[in-house]
Parts: structure tokens; C-alpha cells; sequence
């Protein structure tokens, strides 16, 4: 259903100015016309009227016309639209990477953290209705990218996570209080932090049972991931002479802290191992946040003005036509 609204309907008041308009026109008309006395007027002839003499007060009807839809320009007509159903995804989601040193075994291809940023790429992608943020954590944390629904700027920040842009550690309890608080504040029907880690939080000012509590508290689920295979995996090293030289180093990943942090806030936990397995898990806890709205009735306005001062103005231009050519000299 479509309705007619007006952004400023004060200005209509002036359509009172028209009536006005036509009394003034109809006294002064009166007076133009010319009187003549005489006895009797037996010996006149009555004369009939010509077309356009019949028809001399249409210029100034269309002047009225024209007049009246200046007047609805300038209240500035809006058409809007109700009721229209669609459906959509109400979920803030911020994304928590490690970007230790650790992430770069190659256990994955290429390695961990490119593995990870392939695959968080392709969830973005798959998620055009979500609001969605970054945060890095290693020793330290930071927000990469606020929540936003640019995912194409998002995407972009991707390139430039890489490992050793600061200092290394592995500060789990940070990372996900700095994800908690990039979220607290949204209005989401669903608040979800993605946390991927391949190791043990040994550093940083937050523990991560204490992120978790924060985290329940503002009722965010969290996801944990821990990448890393089995027991031990290639990592690379710089020799003496600078090249470098593939061994073999334990995976420690913290699963007791992980699955605990997972179930305080009502989310999962999951250990990926190789590049399809994290791209599955990715692909779970897609389907586990489809919490679909359906908007029932909503309003979307657009601008009618142009159609009202068109008509404006195609008045005038005939009322011009017509005072100067078929009416010209008749008063």
C-alpha cells in the first residue's frame, strides 16, 4: 500500500491563498467592463459569443493550477510504502584471531594464520545482513576493524594481519575481553564472539575464565576454536644463515580453558586440524547463527516533488501559449 506524506505540510495552508486569488480575479473582471447608457436597446441586435470568448478565463485557471501544485512542491510530497515483509539477520559477530608467532606452523597450507584469514573471508562473505568486526590478539590486543556492515573495507583489513606486528605471547584472556567490549554495547538480538587460538594464554592482565564471566554477563556466546593437529607439527625457523629450516614442535592448545569459556557463554568448542576442518567448523557455527527476523511492516519514502513541479510548470507554459496566441487582445 502506497501513501502520500508531506515533509513540510505547513506550506499547504497556502492553497487558501487561491480562493483569494479567484474573488479578486471575478471583482476586478466585473469592473473591466465597460457600461453604456442608452433608452433602449430594441434596436441592438444581440450578438452570440465566439469560442473564445466563451473560453478567455482559461489562462487564469491554469495559473491557479500551476500556483496550487508549486504550493504541494514546496510541501514536499513523499510517497511511502507499508508493509512490505523481508527478512533479516539482527547478529554482531566480532571475529578474535591469534596472530602469534605459533601461527605460523605449517601444519595448515599455507600456514595457520592465512588458513584462518581464508577461511573467516569466506564466513564475511556468506553474511551480508550481519554487522561483523576484527580483533587481533597476541601478547597484546587490538581492534582491527569496529562492527560494521562494510564488508568489503573488512575484507580488505585482512591483508594486513600478520604475525609479529605486535609483540608475542599468546594473551587469550585480552583478546576475548577486547571482542566483549567491541560488543557489550549492541542492541543485537544475537551477540556472538568467534574466538581462534592455537595455544595456552601465558600472558596479559585479563584470565580467560574472567572474559568468559564478563562475556555471560553481557549475554555473549562465544565460540572457541583451537587449530593445530595432533601432536607435532612443522614450524619454520631461521638457521645461521638466514634461510629457512622446517622442525618439528609440540602443538599445545589450552582445550579444558577453551571448552570451558565455550560453555559458560552457551557457545562450542571446536579443534580444527587441517584447512577443511576449520572451513567446516566455520561453516557450523554458520548455520547455528541464522536467527532470522521476519519485519513485518516497515516504511520507505521517496521523493515526489519532481511529478508535482513538472505539472507546474507544463500549467505555466500553456497558460503562457494561451494569453499570447489564442487569447491575445481579448481582456
Amino acid at each position: 500500500m502506497t501513501a502520500i506524506e508531506f515533509a513540510h505540510p505547513h506550506y499547504l495552508y497556502l492553497l487558501t491563498g487561491i480562493i483569494l486569488l479567484v474573488i479578486w480575479y471575478i471583482f476586478s473582471y466585473r469592473h473591466l467592463q465597460a457600461d453604456l447608457q442608452i433608452s433602449s436597446a430594441s434596436a441592438i441586435k444581440p450578438v452570440s459569443k465566439t469560442t473564445r470568448v466563451k473560453l478567455r478565463h482559461l489562462p487564469f485557471i491554469f495559473r491557479m493550477a500551476a500556483i496550487a501544485f508549486i504550493i504541494i512542491v514546496l510541501a514536499r510530497p513523499q510517497s511511502t510504502d507499508f508493509h512490505e515483509k523481508t527478512t533479516t539477520e539482527g547478529i554482531d559477530i566480532i571475529l578474535a584471531i591469534d596472530i602469534s608467532g605459533s601461527m605460523l606452523a605449517r601444519d595448515f597450507t599455507p600456514d595457520r594464520l592465512e588458513a584462518a584469514k581464508d577461511v573467516a573471508v569466506e564466513f564475511i562473505s556468506g553474511r551480508p545482513n550481519d554487522r561483523i568486526g576484527l580483533v587481533v590478539f597476541s601478547a597484546e590486543s587490538f581492534t582491527q576493524c569496529p562492527l560494521t556492515n562494510d564488508h568489503a573495507t573488512l575484507i580488505n583489513l585482512f591483508k594486513d594481519i600478520k604475525s609479529g606486528i605486535i609483540e608475542d605471547g599468546t594473551a587469550i584472556g585480552l583478546g576475548l575481553s577486547n571482542a566483549v567490549t567491541r560488543l557489550k554495547n549492541s542492541e543485537a538480538i544475537s551477540k556472538v564472539v568467534i574466538l581462534l587460538t592455537d595455544g595456552m594464554n601465558n600472558t596479559g592482565s585479563i584470565d580467560p575464565i574472567t572474559a568468559a564471566e564478563i562475556a555471560k554477563t553481557f549475554g555473549i556466546r562465544v565460540y572457541t576454536i583451537g587449530v593445530g593437529m595432533k601432536g607435532m607439527a612443522p614450524y619454520p625457523f631461521q638457521d645461521v644463515f638466514g634461510r629457512t629450516v622446517i622442525q618439528k614442535v609440540p602443538v599445545e592448545i589450552d582445550e579444558p580453558v577453551l571448552q570451558e569459556i565455550a560453555d559458560m557463554t552457551s557457545g562450542n568448542y571446536f579443534r580444527a586440524t587441517n584447512n577443511e576442518k576449520l572451513r567446516q567448523i566455520y561453516a557450523k557455527i554458520d548455520q547455528l547463527e541464522k536467527s532470522k527476523i521476519d519485519v513485518k511492516e516497515y516504511s520507505r519514502k521517496q521523493e515526489e516533488y519532481r511529478l508535482y513541479a513538472g505539472i507546474a510548470l507544463l500549467l505555466l507554459f500553456i497558460e503562457m501559449l494561451l494569453r499570447y496566441t489564442v487569447f491575445r487582445g481579448i481582456p
